[in-house]
């Protein structure tokens, strides 16, 4: 498998410290064949979750913010942001990569469902959350991604009540999974092979979600 090019940090550090279009004009074509080599590590890693999984899209975020509702006006992104989409609707959840100096990261999950999805999960939490539960305390699952993290609502959504004994569950407004990677795990010739463990370990999660986001409340498949 590839590696990523230790310029890749380099540039971020230098980007971060000299966030302006001056600087970055000259600098252009360097950072074009760096996001030219992520590309092909992207493709790479992309056929290769493909051997378990079916990514139909995998895509590079833009360098260049959009600051139009933004008080930080520095044009530039100091990371480099990779969406890995799964095929919809049969499956659901998605893949995400963050590259940047002392703040790499995968994450997964469901960062922003539709509110039709939301209320799903929430009217399935409500049923019985016991088969979530088991999935997201799995020992192998944990040991790779730690506890499930999201924003999540103060109290009871409306419809559902605060007394609930799954309100912790039901209140939240994200099912997400990150892990951290220092620079030097990033850089290492492993790297890639790391995130496929990552991303195939979180997959019962994806199962059981999927079931419930592709049924109705009674088990019949809305496909």
């Amino acid at each position: 498998m590839s590696r990523i090019n230790p310029d890749v940090f380099t540039f971020y550090r230098e980007l971060k410290e000299n966030n302006t279009r001056e600087w970055f004009e000259p600098q252009k074509s360097r950072f074009k064949a760096l996001e030219s080599e992520i590309k092909e590590y992207t493709e790479e890693l992309k056929n290769n979750l493909n051997k378990t999984d079916e990514i139909e899209l995998a895509k590079i975020f833009r360098i260049y913010r959009d600051v139009r509702f933004s008080k930080n006006k520095t044009p530039f992104k100091t990371h480099f942001g990779i969406s890995f989409h799964r095929k919809k609707p049969q499956l659901r959840g998605g893949y995400y990569l963050h590259i940047a100096p002392e703040d790499s990261f995968i994450a997964t999950g469901f960062w922003n469902p539709e509110k039709e999805d939301l209320l799903r999960i929430r009217k399935e939490m409500e049923v019985d959350a016991a088969e979530l539960r088991d999935v997201i305390a799995d020992s192998k699952l944990k040991s790779y991604w730690g506890d499930i993290e999201g924003e999540e609502l103060k109290t009871a959504p409306k419809g559902f009540s605060k007394d609930h004994a799954d309100i912790d569950l039901i209140r939240k407004k994200q099912f997400l999974f990150v892990k951290k990677f220092t620079d030097k795990e990033v850089l290492a010739l492993d790297f890639q092979d790391q995130i496929i463990k990552h991303f195939e370990a979180i997959r019962p999660f994806f199962d059981y979600m999927t079931n419930i986001l592709i049924t109705d409340l009674n088990g019949v498949s809305l496909l």
